[in-house]
Parts: structure tokens; C-alpha cells; sequence
């Protein structure tokens, strides 16, 4: 007969991983609850800065695995109906995006909102062999989605999403049967946002000489640097203090981890993919003035004519409402709805408030876009 298991295990305290909540563990014992939170504190910054992985909220099945991508697949079981192909950004940061935690999430959004065959460009992290791959690369990948889901679909292009779907659009107008673009520039010259300004000023050695220091791809970390450095006092100092101040609330680190699980987990780029979208879209803005070849033609926005939404935020600061609404004039859709609403670029796609306050009205609208067809 074995001997019976002791109601508490012992942790092996060789194992690293238990020091900091050993000593937390017995600071509090000894009373030393300052000393214990400060251990805490220390444990929970290791955590959010790097140890975290991010991971889309939503079961699904992986529908293709691409180069580039892997098209999630979130559609009922049987769905019949135009599929609808959400087209996450790909400008350094995951798809987790589009579906981020339980009760957060856009694909969840959709869904409830009647979409039943619902799918998700889940974007890789370039690898020194794809450093170059260019925008020629990701449209054919995301026409190769479309023509697996029956050649015709509508497209909801989130950020950088946004512009990919448009170039689509232009290159394969009948395949594209309603356009949603939120917070995507589609003008990039338009408004005054920082965006504009830095790459207006920056010369294009600047980005070659980054891509040149990763080895030919543009790395994540960088980018991830850059955004900081746009709101440097809420992320090198405010956030810290917020932690600190609220260690001590399970709900509150929640929350902490779930952003950090997509914001502190950066995409690689290949180098050639984004010095040709800094010079030709950013720097020249060749798609909104019909200068951009992709797949071989020279994309005109006009000829982009299927229903048209756009969404943009009041206070976006990466993409003024000014780059999305310009897709009213550059395009030829007759039917277009716009709507703004408040907060900034990343609220767009999981904030709360817009996603119970927009997005519904959005998969409403797509769901009376197209007749429901097979396959």
C-alpha cells in the first residue's frame, strides 16, 4: 500500500522559476510585505516584457498554411453563405488583433453579429528567407485565400490590412463583393498625424540602414522601440507605475497580461516587403494616386466599386480618419457608409466600447452584402 500524498508539495526549489515566488512567499511570512511586493512587481515586468506568447482567443481550425500565413477558420460547421475574410495588419503585430481575449474579441464580434463563415489572416514572422519577399508575395497568398474560399468574398482590412485588401480589390474587383477598411490608410499624405510627419522627414537610408542591422529584415523589436518612443512617458514610466500601483489586483494584471501578450511580442518583416511600402506607399503614396503595380498592373483605386465601409477613430494618431475616408473620392463604390467614432488606432479593433458600439452595425451591413452561396 502506498503511502498516502501530502496535502501540500514541496516545489523543487532548484527549479529558477519558483525563486521569486519562494521569497515573495516568505517575505510575507516574516511580514515583510513591501519587500514581497517589490518581488511580486519584479516577477509580473519579466512576465509582460517578453514572457508572455500571444494566441488567438477563439477556437478554430487552420483552413491553409501559407508561407506568410495560416488562414484561420472560425465558420459554423455547414455554413453556406459568401465567406467573409477578415484581413488582419500586417505591420509588426500579430493577428491576436483581431480575436484577443474571451468577450474581447472582433471575430467574436462578428460571429454574434450573423456571420457564419468567417475566416482570419493569421500573419507569420518573417524568417531570414523571406527577407525578400515583397508586396507582390502577400497578394498572391491572399489571392491564393480567396480562390480556395470560392473566388469571391468580402473583405474586412484592418490598419495595414486595410490597404492589402484594397490592392485586391483594384487588382480583382469582381472577387470582392463588400469592402470594410477601418483605421487603414489608404491616403497616406493625408492629415497631420506623427506617421506622416517621421516619414516625411526620415530619409529612405535611414530604414535601409534598420533593415540592413537585422540582416536584411526589418525586426519587430525595432518597430516595437518606435511606438514607444511615440508616447515615451506612458510606456518607459506611467505603465511601471500603473503595475506597481495595482500588483496587487488579480483583475487589473489580467488585463496587463492580455495586452502585453500581443503588444510585447512583435512581427520580423522582410526588409524588401517594407522599404517598398515606406518609398512607393508612404514617401510617394503610388497606391492612392494610381501609381502602384501590383501583380503585374498598375492598381487603380476606381476601379474598386463594390459596397464600401470605413471606420476610422477620432483620435488616431497612427492613421488619421483623413487617410481612411479619402477612399470615398479614390474609389468607385457607390454605395459607401462612414462612421468615427472616439479613441485611438488600436480601439478600433478591440476596444471594447467600439466593438459593442460599431462593429455590430458592420456584420449587420456585411450580412446583407451578397447572396448566399456554396463551396
Amino acid at each position: 500500500m502506498s503511502a498516502p500524498h501530502p496535502s501540500h508539495a514541496t516545489p523543487n526549489i532548484n527549479v529558477p522559476l519558483f525563486w521569486p515566488a519562494l521569497m515573495a512567499a516568505e517575505m510575507t511570512r516574516q511580514g515583510l510585505e513591501l519587500a514581497a511586493r517589490n518581488v511580486r512587481f519584479l516577477e509580473e515586468e519579466t512576465r509582460l516584457h517578453g514572457g508572455l506568447k500571444p494566441r488567438l482567443a477563439t477556437a478554430h481550425t487552420v483552413r491553409l498554411k501559407l508561407r506568410t500565413l495560416s488562414l484561420c477558420d472560425y465558420s459554423d460547421e455547414g455554413a453556406d453563405e459568401l465567406p467573409t475574410l477578415v484581413v488582419a495588419p500586417y505591420a509588426g503585430h500579430t493577428s491576436m488583433i483581431a480575436d484577443y481575449q474571451p468577450g474581447q474579441s472582433l471575430m467574436q464580434t462578428l460571429r454574434a453579429g450573423g456571420l457564419r463563415r468567417l475566416l482570419l489572416t493569421d500573419w507569420h514572422s518573417a524568417s531570414l528567407d523571406m527577407k525578400d519577399f515583397d508586396v507582390d508575395q502577400y497578394l498572391a497568398e491572399l489571392l491564393a485565400c480567396v480562390d480556395d474560399l470560392g473566388g469571391s468574398v468580402r473583405l474586412v482590412g484592418l490598419c495595414q490590412g486595410g490597404w492589402m485588401s484594397a490592392m485586391l480589390a483594384a487588382r480583382f474587383p469582381d472577387k470582392v463583393r463588400a469592402l470594410v477598411l477601418a483605421g487603414s490608410p489608404i491616403d497616406t499624405q493625408a492629415g497631420n498625424g506623427p506617421l506622416v510627419r517621421m516619414v516625411h522627414d526620415s530619409p529612405m537610408s535611414f530604414y535601409e540602414e534598420l533593415v540592413a542591422s537585422g540582416g536584411g529584415l526589418m525586426p519587430g523589436r525595432y518597430m516595437l522601440a518606435g511606438w514607444k518612443n511615440m508616447h515615451p512617458e506612458q510606456h518607459y514610466v506611467q505603465e511601471h507605475i500603473d503595475l506597481y500601483e495595482h500588483i496587487e489586483d488579480p483583475a487589473w494584471v489580467r488585463k496587463a497580461e492580455a495586452f502585453d501578450r500581443w503588444y510585447e511580442n512583435p512581427l520580423d518583416l522582410p526588409g524588401r516587403w517594407y522599404l517598398q511600402v515606406i518609398e512607393q506607399l508612404f514617401k510617394h503614396n503610388a497606391l492612392a494616386r494610381g501609381r502602384f503595380v501590383g501583380l503585374g498592373r498598375r492598381l487603380q483605386l476606381g476601379d474598386v466599386r463594390c459596397p464600401l465601409f470605413l471606420l476610422a477613430g477620432e483620435s488616431d494618431d497612427i492613421t488619421p480618419h483623413e487617410q481612411v475616408f479619402a477612399a470615398e473620392q479614390l474609389m468607385g463604390s457607390r454605395e459607401v457608409h462612414k462612421r468615427s467614432v472616439p479613441g485611438g488606432h488600436v480601439g478600433l479593433f478591440m476596444g471594447a466600447r467600439t466593438l459593442q458600439q460599431a462593429w455590430p452595425a458592420i456584420a449587420a451591413w456585411l450580412a446583407r452584402q451578397g447572396a448566399v452561396r456554396a463551396g
